[in-house]
């Protein structure tokens, strides 16, 4: 997988709130003195208990602000910057969206935006610190990550690959899409009138989250910037497998075996390895959102 260093990164569709702006490169960690071993338990937990994917946070919340990634401004140095190279990322994940939603649902695509932060986070969900991964807040339509989260997500949780990357912040824009559908919403509603179905309407919905990254990761190496520029130069199927990989050590069963306890089905809340890998499939080969339907009678068992 190659970034085009002349791909223009829209820099409006990103926050810096971590202090003065951040550097460039990864920052430490936050949770403790612990390093990656001392986030890793918290975070394995996060995860299961219902992270990696739309909040379900609780407590005082508030509006987060942040700054323009003003370190991106200089073509030859940019794509060194991990903070750039997640910014086209997000460039290429929403400008497809923009063209491709309207293709798909007959509706307009209201941008989110992504929201990088560091140990902690007021949201309009509440608050957070780096500990949940990242998540996707319908209350305020942004996206928020801790970049020090992907050193996890290679060191400990197994899935080393760039494209991991992508793939995590796609599946964050796909919890977006599905809010502004009113999926979430509907489905927030039948866990109210079922609370015994509550697990598995969110697994449904994190399923279709891999599955609408599957369909972007389809279509990525078409993707342009702002003046047709394409963002990638090249993106190949061992990328892809990439993606494949990081859905598989994050499915509910690697994260509870992962974290010493019982495998226990009743409470996923994300799907099994098998299933993430297969929805990402789904929309991959596709290339359709619309073929994105985990909600439809039978498709997920």
């Amino acid at each position: 997988m190659e970034l085009n260093e002349r791909a223009d990164i829209d820099t409006s569709q990103i926050e810096d709130g971590r202090g003065s702006g951040g550097g460039g490169g990864i920052g430490g960690l936050p949770i403790g003195g612990g390093g990656l071993a001392g986030i890793v338990v918290t975070l394995i937990v996060a995860l299961v208990g219902g992270y990696f994917g739309i909040s379900g946070l609780s407590g005082p919340g508030g509006e987060s602000t942040g700054q323009p990634l003003t370190q991106c401004s200089d073509d030859a140095q940019k794509l060194q910057v991990l903070e750039c190279r997640n910014g086209l990322y997000v460039t290429s994940i929403q400008n497809y969206w923009a063209k491709q939603f309207p293709e798909s649902f007959g509706e307009q695509y209201q941008p989110a935006r992504t929201h990088l932060f560091s140990g902690n986070v007021r949201t309009a969900c509440g608050a957070a610190d780096s500990g949940v991964g990242p998540f996707y807040c319908p209350a305020d339509s942004k996206v928020y990550i801790d970049l020090t989260f992907y050193q996890v997500l290679a060191k400990q949780l197994g899935a080393p690959g760039e494209f991991a990357q992508p793939y995590v912040l796609a599946h964050e824009y796909g919890h977006h899409v599905q809010n502004v559908l009113g999926t979430e919403a509907e489905m927030r509603r039948r866990q109210e009138r079922d609370p015994g179905s509550a697990n598995q309407e969110s697994v449904k919905l994190e399923l279709q989250a891999d599955c609408y990254a599957g369909a972007w990761a389809h279509s990525a190496a078409n993707t342009t910037d702002k003046d047709g520029d394409k963002i990638f130069t090249s993106l190949t199927d061992a990328d892809i497998q990439e993606g494949i990989q990081t859905a598989g050590q994050i499915g509910d069963d690697a994260l509870q075996g992962r974290g010493g306890g019982e495998v226990n089905p009743e409470q996923f809340t994300h799907g099994t390895s098998e299933q993430r890998q297969k929805w990402f499939r789904v929309g991959w080969e596709s290339g359709d959102p619309t073929r994105c339907d985990t909600f439809k009678a039978g498709a997920v068992s």
